[in-house]
């Protein structure tokens, strides 16, 4: 019963005593015209002086102001009093609103207050109790309401089951996640796929590549977490060998799988495969999914067709700052600095800000092409003008920005004041641009660090060593090998590919393993001959061994992208480009011999190595060195 300094206090807020029941019941805004649990007794308290029923009350909203407070158990007994039927689908109306809200937490408070005052949870109180612990990441709770949804017996409930499979995985528990999948009395593609995504996310490929081959009936998610996880792990062979096994099995792809399949595509340059992809995007209508477009800019661009990247780019609907940045960044690994910069003039004048990964690309191009002046505006600008924190990529840039144009010292010095603790790629541009420039002293500082911060990365040990050879220090030149063998450091053997009628044909340094070898062989004397005509003079310079000049020779002519290149000119048709892929960075030799070969041959020759891509026509690069 309400006090009678409540009923004071209702005058203020509702009609007066005249008010009839049929006049309060047709007047729906004052029945609903109650946002605490002081203005519901109010208005209890106005239902009871007018001789009105509490079933008029707006029961969902009882409940929702009720729920969080003190006055809970004053909604109970309005429902105890009212409903005939248990009151849980009244109070899942809340958890459901709680769950999906800002604030999930609040949905487990509820919770445990129905708890407390008995009220029996249904299979849809445990969707949404779990549905707010996923949001949050709460396996604590989640373990509770499973242990209850088993008790009540609702340990048959495939959806409830596969919430609680997928908050553990959520949650790193995947000691439980797997007992509960063994222990599932029943398992649909969902459970499956759980599984799979979640070791996919672990970086567990083969676990999840066991379930999948295990698993029944395979879905298009399903075949695209297992792409996507061979991508993501550096596995882009097997994703695309995956995506052909998919195709055998008449799954249509979505356009999840086409973003995987074209991030391999470009991961491995299967031009190919990239334009079927890319064909089969456009029939299915994927043309106006950004993440798709975005994806094969970046695909056209790392399979060295530029202008099929500008071509995808300029024909988009909308364009995100993630196209204009995989733009600008495909520009300038194509040695494109102008217009790399020109498009992000565009850029921001159509008012789209810039990120961070931006500005890695233009000052990526200010590095390749040598725009010092341009790369320190960029720098500064990025915090000033567009509140961009520089990161250690950022900085790295810079220090490869210096230590190509020579600048060492300023480098050295830009390294010392970062406001982070340099890592090895940024020590390791130093020591690049101390090979190039000659500077011993420098070297053994930044191979002084790198020795601590990567000491099983092979590429800087030979650096270093090949800095000594130059300068024909051949005994630190041998102390170095000698180190590299005493750590276990193995050289990263180079080489480089050719796809030709969709075929990888593979190439190392003095091949002659493969079924034309001695073909290859041939046609490189006659090329060799006019190649000489024309000025090309072996730089035997870069082989950093002691031996003959002779043999310098023959070992720089059997250089793996020169194989590659000769092969590519036997078989494939006149005046179409030859696109060699290569692990490691081209050699001065190699850069020059391209030059003037695709001169020769009047054949455009794209070659991307570990830094960028060279583009060779009419005898010219695209890049300004070969670094």
């Amino acid at each position: 019963m309400m006090s009678s300094s409540s009923l004071s206090s209702s005058l203020h807020c509702f009609p007066p005593p005249s008010l009839t029941f049929q006049n309060l019941k047709n007047n729906d805004r004052l029945i609903h015209n109650f946002n605490t649990p002081l203005e519901l007794k109010q208005l209890h308290a106005r239902l009871i002086k007018t001789n009105t029923p509490l079933s008029i009350l707006p029961l969902t909203k009882v409940a929702f102001v009720c729920a969080l407070s003190p006055s809970f158990s004053y909604a109970h007994q309005i429902f105890s009093h009212i409903l005939e039927i248990p009151q849980t689908s009244i109070w899942n109306s809340c958890l459901i609103r709680f769950a999906e809200g800002d604030c999930p937490s609040n949905a487990l408070l509820l919770f445990y207050q129905m708890r407390l005052f008995d009220v029996l949870p249904d299979t849809f109180t445990c969707s949404f109790v779990l549905k707010a612990c996923l949001k949050l990441s709460d396996v604590v709770n989640g373990k509770i309401i499973h242990g209850l949804f088993q008790k009540l017996g609702f340990g048959s409930n495939l959806f409830l089951q596969n919430m609680i499979l997928n908050l553990y995985g959520l949650c790193g528990e995947m000691g439980d996640a797997m007992l509960l999948f063994e222990k599932m009395p029943q398992r649909d593609a969902v459970s499956w796929n759980i599984v799979i995504a979640q070791l996919v996310k672990r970086g567990d490929i083969d676990g999840a590549y066991g379930f999948f081959l295990r698993m029944p009936n395979k879905n298009v998610r399903s075949w695209t977490s297992m792409i996507s996880g061979f991508v993501q792990c550096g596995k882009p062979k097997e994703a695309i060998d995956l995506f052909m096994k998919l195709e055998d099995e008449a799954v249509r792809p979505n356009e999840v799988t086409v973003v995987s399949v074209l991030a391999a595509c470009a991961d491995l340059g299967d031009l190919d495969l990239g334009r079927s992809v890319h064909e089969y995007s456009t029939k299915s209508g994927f043309e106006r999914n950004v993440h798709v477009c975005n994806t094969l800019i970046d695909m056209y661009v790392k399979c060295g067709c530029l202008e099929n990247a500008r071509r995808v780019f300029y024909e988009m609907e909308e364009r995100t700052v993630v196209s204009w940045s995989a733009m600008i960044a495909g520009l300038a690994m194509h040695g494109q600095a102008e217009e790399a910069l020109c498009l992000f003039s565009e850029m921001i004048k159509l008012g789209v800000k810039p990120n961070g990964v931006t500005f890695i690309g233009l000052l990526h191009a200010c590095s390749h092409m040598g725009l010092i002046d341009e790369g320190r505006r960029f720098f500064a600008s990025m915090t000033a003008d567009y509140g961009v924190i520089p990161q250690i990529e950022h900085y790295g840039c810079v220090v490869d920005l210096f230590s190509r144009a020579g600048l060492l010292e300023e480098a050295r010095e830009f390294i010392l004041s970062m406001p982070m603790k340099p890592n090895g790629v940024v020590w390791g541009a130093l020591l690049g641009g101390c090979k190039v420039h000659k500077n011993i002293d420098l070297a053994e500082e930044a191979i002084k660090h790198l020795s601590e911060l990567d000491p099983l990365n092979d590429g800087y040990y030979v650096v270093i060593s090949n800095i000594y050879a130059e300068a024909e220090r051949w005994e630190d030149a041998a102390r170095v090998r000698k180190l590299m063998k005493d750590r276990g450091v193995k050289k990263t053997s180079g080489w480089s590919s050719i796809t030709v009628n969709g075929v990888v044909h593979e190439f190392v340094a003095g091949d002659q393993t493969h079924p034309q070898a001695e073909d290859i062989c041939k046609i490189w004397d006659k090329l060799l001959v006019k190649m000489k005509g024309r000025g090309y003079a072996p730089k035997t310079s870069v082989v950093l061994l002691d031996v003959e000049e002779k043999e310098k020779e023959k070992f720089l002519y059997s250089h793996s992208e020169k194989l590659a290149v000769v092969f590519g000119l036997m078989t494939t048709p006149e005046g179409t480009p030859i696109r060699i892929m290569k692990n490691l960075r081209v050699c001065e030799d190699c850069h020059a011999a391209l030059k003037i070969i695709s001169g020769i041959v009047s054949r455009e020759i794209i070659l991307r190595d570990r830094n960028r891509f060279h583009c060779f026509r009419d005898g010219q690069c695209s890049c300004r060195d070969f670094w």
